[in-house]
């Protein structure tokens, strides 16, 4: 009886060490991020692609090699619209996209590319620690999907002929909003919408499947769109067009990485919003520049036209957008309180 304890001891032991040996391998995990942006370095080329890369290898240094990734930009991983669906149901990691995507599947979503409600960089820096921030993320949460950093965006619209400035311009013309509110508002101008990513701007503007478009001014710029544009309405200084485009995580994906890991995660994808905020401004300048080498017209929003856009949208967007569930018409007054 003695032996066969000494034994069971000493096999439960045997079993312990190798079990904690095994650990370490149990603990590394690689991270696959899909995003629709051109793809280049972490020194070089669209800003999100650089925040992708930056955040991936600082991640890896601070777990010590814990935590690995693979980056598939271009939607070389899976098509761009696939993107949250598939964060939700554990079929994707990680992606860095524009929150509005997802509008058709979590409508609380639209509320990322809402006509007129944010207007300025500091209102939509103001979101994440307000309650609209916290709202939006328990809502995605319950949805299974992590907020890492929150990107905000201005955009402008491209166009293939005169620029569109005030709401009068876009009658007749077939432009692309970005989201279910922004083609409210476009076709309460008297605009024919256009539906599809910012990856397709270019094909469609080059066919003249669209008249115009609007998207960030990083988009305008890495989707080569001054190249089939003759005018270019700026965000910069005022925009009536400001996209929530955040790094997500799979809740499914967050859940596998230990707590220390969890934690480094979340604390450098908050590190990540500085640079980006800088990269957003600085591109806002920069693509007026593109636009006016490539010799279209530029032209900036003044304040009097965004309130023009914004009264639109009261009445349309923001009124549709709340009628939805609950959910919609909390975040919306959530939102109209960060001023």
């Amino acid at each position: 009886m003695i032996a066969i304890k000494r034994r069971t001891v000493m096999g439960v032991l045997a079993f312990g060490m190798a079990m904690a040996a095994a650990a370490p391998v149990w603990a590394q995990t690689t991270i696959k991020i899909s995003h629709q942006f051109p793809g280049g370095t972490i020194d070089k080329g669209d800003f999100r692609d650089r925040l992708v890369r930056m955040f991936a290898a600082e991640v890896e240094k601070r777990t010590k090699g814990g935590v690995k990734f693979e980056i598939y930009p271009g939607s070389s991983l899976m098509k761009t619209n696939a993107q949250f669906s598939a964060m939700r149901k554990g079929a994707l990691d990680m992606s860095l996209v524009p929150l509005s995507y997802a509008g058709g599947e979590v409508p609380e979503t639209n509320i990322g590319l809402m006509p007129g409600l944010v207007t300025s960089y500091e209102q939509s820096a103001a979101w994440k620690n307000a309650a609209v921030g916290k709202e939006l993320t328990k809502i995605l949460a319950d949805k299974g999907v992590v907020m890492v950093s929150w990107i905000w965006q201005a955009g402008g619209m491209a166009s293939r002929g005169k620029p569109i400035v005030e709401p009068e311009d876009a009658k007749g013309m077939k432009i692309r909003g970005g989201s279910r509110e922004m083609d409210l508002i476009l076709k309460e101008a008297g605009a024919a919408v256009v539906t599809l990513p910012s990856n397709e701007i270019y094909a469609g503007m080059q066919t003249g499947a669209m008249d115009a478009a609007l998207t960030s001014s990083t988009s305008l710029i890495s989707f080569r769109l001054e190249e089939v544009s003759k005018a270019l309405t700026t965000g910069r200084g005022k925009s009536y067009w400001f996209m929530l485009e955040p790094l997500m995580m799979s809740k499914a994906a967050f859940d596998r990485l230990t707590k220390e890991q969890q934690a480094v995660v979340m604390q450098v994808g908050a590190e990540m919003e500085a640079f980006a905020l800088k990269e957003a401004k600085e591109d806002d300048e920069e693509v007026a520049k593109v636009f006016a080498k490539a010799g279209a017209k530029t032209v900036d929003l003044t304040e009097a036209t965004v309130k023009k856009w914004q009264d639109i949208a009261r009445r349309t967007a923001w009124k549709d957008f709340a009628a939805k569930n609950a959910n919609t018409a909390k975040l919306l007054q959530l939102a109209e309180q960060v001023k």
